[in-house]
């Protein structure tokens, strides 16, 4: 059988922040039989084996001595669903945003809020991605993916997945799973969601189309947001931390207008990104990385910086923040 392995890979094309990196192999993955045959094949080299999709979540070491496979299976297909939604599958290859550009043309409605998110749909229940409003979580159906460990592909349900904000059970057992396509629910009829600054406003129109919220999310998204394709970044970099009530009482007393949202009973959401810029650190570079000047929240890496190099300057921002506020940030992305 020929092997599948790419001998001294260069990751630097496939991670979002362009931190340079290479891999001992790589491969691409495009069905589910290479897929099986990859996991052999590392296994019988004796070599540890890595999933990345789009690399968008991702902060990678300079060299991994394994085999890094690339997830490239595609197709999208809209299923036989009901009166109350339709179900759209996806390959775990397919890049998100495409997904939700391609069903809102088809006048599915549902996903619009999720536009110009980057990554694979592989990705997308992993962190159980959300914005303006919706999460992944609120549309899922089902996924398949490969079980490292039982040698077996599976069907995980919604309840299966235990999602969480920007949390799942793939988060929890990372390299334990491997998604292989994804199915989502939308819902009919539809209905919008816009009780999110930036959609709020499309609430006074007379009528409010999927395409319209679509097109307004991809636009507040490149006003706010620094496209990585000409300066690298993995998106949002911390989560948004969420703490007992009482210390978002405490802070807000002592920082009037400071954002805050609902969450489970008892606790509070906070806005990473607001207490970065207010810790002073909006536009901050530290040698070949930095903080976006147009939003605090995103981590920039214009100078080819390394993985160390970023990880230093997330400390950075943790402590200043955590001096500054009380509060401790959570990376979003992975270091691996």
């Amino acid at each position: 059988m020929t092997s599948l392995l790419i001998p001294d890979f260069d990751l630097g094309p496939h991670n979002t922040l362009a931190v340079p990196a290479r891999s001992r192999f790589g491969a691409v993955v495009t069905d589910k039989g290479v897929l099986e045959q990859l996991v052999a094949e590392a296994e019988e080299r004796g070599l540890p084996l890595r999933m990345l999709g789009g690399g968008s979540n991702v902060v990678l070491s300079s060299q991994f001595e394994g085999v890094t496979a690339l997830m490239g299976i595609k197709g999208i297909s809209v299923l036989d669903g009901t009166a109350e939604a339709a179900l759209v599958e996806a390959g775990a290859g397919e890049t998100w945003h495409d997904l939700v550009a391609q069903t809102v043309r088809q006048g599915l409605g549902g996903l619009e809020n999720l536009a110009a998110i980057p990554g694979t749909v592989g990705a997308a229940p992993v962190q159980n991605i959300g914005a303006y409003g919706v999460e992944l979580a609120d549309r899922f159906e089902q996924l398949e993916a490969y079980d490292h460990e039982k040698r077996m592909f599976r069907v995980f349900s919604r309840e299966d997945c235990r999602f969480a904000y920007r949390d799942s059970v793939f988060k929890a057992h990372p390299g334990r799973f491997t998604v292989v396509s994804v199915r989502l629910r939308l819902p009919r009829p539809w209905v919008p969601v816009l009780n999110y600054a930036g959609l709020s406003t499309l609430g006074a129109e007379r009528e409010v189309s999927a395409e319209r919220v679509f097109e307004t999310v991809v636009a507040v998204r490149a006003s706010k947001l620094p496209d990585w394709r000409t300066l690298p970044n993995a998106g949002s970099f911390f989560h948004n931390p969420v703490v007992p009530v009482a210390v978002a009482d405490a802070l807000i007393a002592r920082h009037p207008g400071a954002p805050r949202y609902p969450a489970a009973e008892g606790f509070a959401k906070l806005s990473a990104g607001w207490l970065i810029e207010r810790a002073g650190l909006k536009g901050h570079r530290q040698g070949p990385v930095g903080v976006s000047e147009q939003h605090a929240l995103v981590l920039v890496n214009p100078g080819h910086g390394t993985q160390e190099d970023v990880a230093a300057l997330a400390r950075h921002i943790q402590a200043k923040v955590e001096a500054e506020f009380g509060v401790r940030l959570t990376p979003e992305p992975i270091f691996m």
